[in-house]
C-alpha cells in the first residue's frame, strides 16, 4: 500500500530510540523526509548511524532539543521551519510514590510531556491550517486512561495530552489538517530491555510476572514491539487517514478494559 508520504516533511519529538526511532525509521521508508530529536548531538549522531543503514542518507536529519529549557525549545523552532507531519513523541517516566514526587518533579513532567507538545503545535500549526493539510500526532498512553497507581504524575500528564488533542482537534474544523492520539501499551523500549537484560528464558518469565501483577487485563500477554507501534503512527500520519481527526487510537493490547 502506498501510504503517500513521499516528500512530506516531518518532525519527531524524543525520537533517538524505542517508538520514536521505530516511526523515523518508517516513515523514511516510506520516503518522508523526517527530523529527528535528542537531548544532546551525540544520541542524534548513534540513531542517524543505525537509520542511515535502512534509509536514504539525504531523507533523515536531526536537532538537539532539550524540552524542558525553553530557550532550546525555542531555537529548534526556528530551525525546522514548517512542518507538514509533527509527531509530539518526547515523554519522561518515573515509577515513584505519590507522597514523595515533589512540585519541582510535577512540574517538569508537564513541562516536557504536556507543553513540549503545546509549543511545538502552536508553532507549527499555523503553516498547516493556512496550506489545508497537515498532521499532528500526539504519542499519549494507556495510562492517561488508567492511572497507574505508580506513576500518577506520568498518567496524569498522558491524560492532559488527550485533553490538548482533542481541543486542536476542533481548531482543524473543515479543513484537511488533523489532530490525534495514539495509546501505546506496555511496549519493549530501551527501558525494559534494561529491565529484562537475561537470556530469553529469563525474559519470558519476567514478562509473564510483570503481565500477570502489573497489567492483568493485557489480551496479547506480552509487551508490544515499538514497531508494532509505529505502524500505526505512520498510517495515521499519512493522506489515507484524512477521515480520523479528534480520536485517541489504542496501541495497547486490549489492557484498557472498556469499550
Amino acid at each position: 500500500m502506498d501510504l503517500q508520504l513521499k516528500n512530506k516533511r516531518v518532525f519527531i519529538s524524543g525520537s533517538t530510540k524505542g517508538i520514536g526511532l521505530a516511526t523515523a525509521k518508517t516513515l523514511a521508508k516510506e520516503g518522508a523526509t523526517v527530523i529527528i530529536n535528542g537531548r544532546s548531538q551525540e544520541s542524534i549522531d548513534k540513531a542517524l548511524l543505525e537509520l542511515k543503514k535502512e534509509v536514504p542518507e539525504e531523507l533523515v536529519s536531526g536537532i538537539a532539543c532539550d524540552f524542558s529549557k525553553i530557550e532550546e525549545i525555542d531555537n529548534a523552532i526556528k530551525e525546522l521551519g514548517e512542518i507538514d507531519i509533527l509527531i509530539n513523541n518526547v515523554g519522561i517516566f518515573d515509577p515513584k510514590d505519590f507522597f514523595e514526587i515533589s512540585d519541582e518533579e510535577w512540574k517538569n513532567f508537564y513541562e516536557v510531556n504536556v507543553l513540549s507538545g503545546v509549543r511545538l503545535a502552536k508553532a507549527l500549526m499555523p503553516a498547516m491550517l493556512k496550506k489545508d493539510w497537515g498532521r499532528v500526532i500526539f504519542i499519549s498512553s494507556e495510562s492517561g486512561l488508567n492511572i497507574p497507581v505508580e506513576m500518577i504524575q506520568y498518567g496524569t500528564t498522558k491524560t492532559a495530552q488527550l485533553a490538548v488533542s482533542r481541543g486542536l482537534a476542533e481548531i482543524t474544523k473543515g479543513t484537511n489538517v488533523t489532530v490525534n492520539s495514539v495509546l501505546p501499551g506496555p511496549t519493549f523500549s530501551d527501558g525494559v530491555k534494561k529491565m529484562v537484560d537475561a537470556d530469553d528464558n529469563k525474559k519470558k518469565e519476567i514478562e509473564k510476572e510483570f503481565f500477570n501483577t502489573e497489567r492483568p487485563t493485557s489480551l496479547l500477554q506480552r509487551f508490544a514491539d515499538p514497531q508494532e507501534v509505529a505502524n500505526m503512527i505512520t498510517y495515521v500520519a499519512s493522506p489515507l487517514s484524512s477521515a480520523t481527526n479528534g480520536a485517541s487510537l489504542r496501541v495497547d493490547g486490549g489492557v484498557v478494559k472498556y469499550i
